[in-house]
């Protein structure tokens, strides 16, 4: 094994536990994963969900304050629901007391909110849709899900309306993340010409990061900007290769990264051997489901007790369930190394839920011998 493995956390929160277990829980996987050699330890932002991870710049500024050495940062912030100051401002208030280790990763989720409404009045059963499963190099290539499939966008739209204020406008994602940069970079002047520079924020030694989940905007500008990407197979199986595509053919060399750099992820649940690790995953799907039936990430069942999938449930999610690596330690690190060779992934990123946090710390611990993460030095 020869490339950085790093984690993406979600922070969830199982039946039974609360909030404030899943927060200490996450600062419990970043020193673990820190000590074991996981390159980076980024947060995800959701919210009005069972995930605890609604706030990712304070977890983030936590985490770093509870680790020495491990890079952290976001997977991502939103951007429809923050204005860039406010981005630049706190990540350099971060950075000002832990230089050098911040991830500053953007996604454009927050952004999307008119799109996956116009789909849900698309036919469910578009072209792109009918592509059959495909095995590529041991990896599974599922159809791309429609967004059309959704089941109920009512809660998604009331947490859109909650999380911007009255009449408020977001920028486009394009010129937001350019406004970033330049406020980064202190180079940033108002549509009036008036120079504003950020305090703290200007100067930080943060890495910026662009996120998607297509070939679409996230992935071009990404490499029009030269920046690193991260392309979410754990996301979007059925789209990783045109998204790994769209951003190597976009790349132009920036100072910082003169030829692409990208991290591609996946779910992944370790155990000693096969069978208990996909027991461990038996409840994963009716997680997934309770996001795409639009109720949001519910509390994460405990595999003993959660219920059979209906044949309907499991329809909504199978590109998610065959996607999903979970076995042992050498059945997770095959399926990376074919995912890592098939996508040319300078990184690997995992995210693992697990109804039992100890699960969940014993299957970073086994993949991170598996893969030898001592021996891995990372770009």
């Amino acid at each position: 094994m020869t490339i950085p493995l790093s984690v993406l956390d979600l922070s969830p929160v199982s039946t039974g536990s609360t909030p404030r277990q899943a927060l200490r829980n996450t600062i419990d996987l970043a020193q673990q994963a820190e000590r074991l050699g996981y390159h980076r330890f980024w947060v995800a932002e959701h919210h009005f969900a069972q995930v605890a991870s609604a706030a990712p710049t304070t977890l983030i500024g936590l985490i770093a304050a509870a680790t020495e050495s491990i890079r952290v940062g976001s997977a991502a912030v939103q951007l429809g629901h923050h204005t860039s100051a406010s981005v630049v401002e706190a990540f350099g208030t971060i950075d000002a007391l832990y230089p050098g280790r911040l991830d500053l990763g953007l996604g454009r989720s927050g952004h999307r909110g008119g799109q996956l409404r116009s789909a849900a009045d698309r036919p469910a059963a578009e072209p792109v849709a009918d592509r059959a499963t495909e095995v590529r190099g041991g990896v599974v290539i599922p159809p791309p899900f429609n967004p059309a499939k959704l089941l109920d966008f009512t809660k998604f739209a009331a947490g859109l309306e909650a999380l911007q204020l009255p009449g408020a406008q977001s920028l486009p994602y394009t010129e937001q993340v350019q406004q970033i940069s330049d406020l980064l970079a202190g180079t940033y002047t108002s549509a009036d010409g008036v120079p504003l520079h950020a305090v703290p924020g200007e100067g930080a030694d943060v890495q910026l990061w662009l996120f998607g989940s297509s070939g679409g905007e996230s992935a071009q500008l990404a490499g029009r900007l030269g920046l690193p990407f991260a392309a979410n197979y754990h996301v979007s199986p059925g789209t990783i290769l045109e998204t790994v595509e769209a951003y190597r053919k976009a790349f132009r060399p920036s100072p910082r990264f003169p030829r692409p750099y990208l991290v591609v992820s996946t779910d992944v649940v370790v155990a000693e051997d096969d069978a208990t690790a996909r027991h461990l995953a038996a409840s994963y799907g009716h997680w997934v489901y309770s996001i795409r039936s639009g109720a949001g990430a519910a509390e994460y069942l405990d595999p003993a007790t959660a219920p059979p999938l209906t044949d309907a449930q499991r329809a909504l999610v199978e590109d998610r369930l065959t996607t999903q690596f979970a076995g042992s330690p050498a059945t997770v690190a095959e399926r990376l190394t074919a995912l890592q060779q098939l996508t040319g992934a300078d990184e690997l990123v995992i995210t693992s839920v697990t109804y039992d946090h100890q699960d969940r710390l014993t299957s970073h611990r086994l993949l991170a011998r598996e893969w030898g993460l001592s021996h891995v030095r990372a770009a």
